[in-house]
């Protein structure tokens, strides 16, 4: 039996205030799929993420998220959508002032779950999941920049969503640990969770090889990367 689309886009315009991102973006995305979103800084990739996390919204077309009419979604539905997805940004955003712990277990309460027991069982589940239950303690700053994404990550995941959102997850980190990074992601998809990753990490996609949609000239295309592209050499200047 073929998986179910979780993504669903016809003819649909993405815009920010007046000015025109994407138009007439028509794709699929099935429940349980890694897809890779690449194209070049400007191009839309982090504003198809929004509008996929209903942050942004749909101008014209038809969307379909995980159930939800992103078209006609009602603002009191929106949390109960992203509930079903976990988002990972690439500037990490923990709250400064809070440790590992009370970072994820803000998000829970946030999320209303009551039980205390319940919360610290959840957030060492989760950072364990992502290697980092001995930075439980810690504050944002005194881990690295490889520590705070692995718990961005573990924060995405605290309730179970359908799918991941990942933008530009390893932008800011060394290849080591971006390796790292990658796998994680990728056990989370051999999980059942659908993973749509924006990026730009060109030598990663082939280490890893997954579907890819290549954002450009406002649409979105199907693309197979076999060898060092004049794209990807133009993303490394940048």
């Amino acid at each position: 039996m073929a998986s179910e689309n979780i993504i669903e886009l016809r003819n649909v315009t993405i815009a920010q205030r007046d000015h025109v991102v994407l138009t007439d973006i028509s794709l699929e995305i099935k429940s349980g799929e890694f897809v890779y979103l690449i194209g070049k800084v400007g191009t839309g990739k982090s504003s198809l993420i929004k509008t996929l996390n209903a942050e942004l919204p749909v101008t014209e077309g038809e969307a379909t998220i995980a159930g939800y009419d992103l078209v006609r979604i009602k603002t009191r539905e929106i949390p109960m959508l992203r509930r079903k997805m976990g988002v990972v940004f690439q500037d990490f955003r923990l709250l400064p002032d809070r440790n590992v712990r009370e970072n994820l277990a803000f998000v829970l309460r946030a999320t209303d779950w009551k039980d205390n027991s319940d919360i610290e069982d959840r957030v060492l589940e989760v950072l364990d999941k992502v290697g980092m239950t001995h930075k439980i303690d810690s504050m944002p700053h005194q881990l690295s920049g490889g520590e705070q994404q692995r718990v961005v990550i573990a924060r995405a995941l605290l309730n179970n969503p359908e799918m991941i959102l990942a933008d530009e997850p390893t932008g800011n980190l060394d290849p080591q640990t971006s390796i790292e990074l990658m796998q994680i992601f990728r056990e989370i998809n051999e999980q059942g969770k659908t993973v749509v990753m924006a990026t730009h990490d060109y030598p990663m996609i082939r280490r890893f090889p997954a579907r890819i949609l290549t954002v450009e000239d406002q649409k979105v295309y199907e693309t197979r990367i076999t060898h060092r592209s004049s794209q990807e050499q133009a993303s490394e200047k940048e």
